[in-house]
């Protein structure tokens, strides 16, 4: 049984198709979104993280079906035509993007958060960026990268 979602991608209307419960990363995949990477499957590393509704959610965990009228962002809608979002620069100057599977997810849960805080304290970048996992940078690269997307965003 397949399905067509109605939905927003990157500030686009897309229809995607699938089983109603096949998976949001799959059927992103499937449609040319290859930022959003498959880390563990399960939820736990938010590899595959995407916004949806302006929220990061595992796109692992979310079943196709409930995109429905949801606006989705993923690491390719997060640079303008013309140039990376300030969150992009900062991770490529600091050093916060290492062999690349984790960093859409982070530089999402880094935009979440700078959408809600303009300055966050350092509880707050660790607290948004807890749900992923790097085996690279040992965070800290990604701690100053955050700060200093602060700083370019101010």
């Amino acid at each position: 049984m397949s399905e067509r979602v109605s939905c927003t991608v990157n500030g686009r209307r897309m229809l995607l198709d699938g089983h109603p419960m096949a998976r949001l990363l799959d059927v992103l995949r499937a449609s040319g979104m290859t930022g959003v990477k498959e880390g563990c499957g399960e939820g736990e590393c938010g590899a595959c993280a995407v916004l949806v509704d302006g929220e990061l959610v595992n796109s692992c965990l979310m079943p196709l079906a409930h995109a429905e009228g949801a606006a989705i962002t993923t690491i390719e809608g997060v640079a303008n035509d013309s140039s990376l979002h300030a969150i992009q620069e900062s991770f490529l100057e600091c050093g916060g993007a290492q062999c690349g599977i984790c960093t859409p997810g982070m530089v999402l849960a880094a935009h979440a958060l700078l959408s809600r805080t303009s300055d966050p304290t350092d509880d707050e970048v660790r607290a948004a960026l807890a749900g992923n996992l790097c085996r690279c940078t040992g965070y800290m690269r990604i701690f100053a990268s955050v700060f200093e997307a602060v700083r370019r965003l101010a």
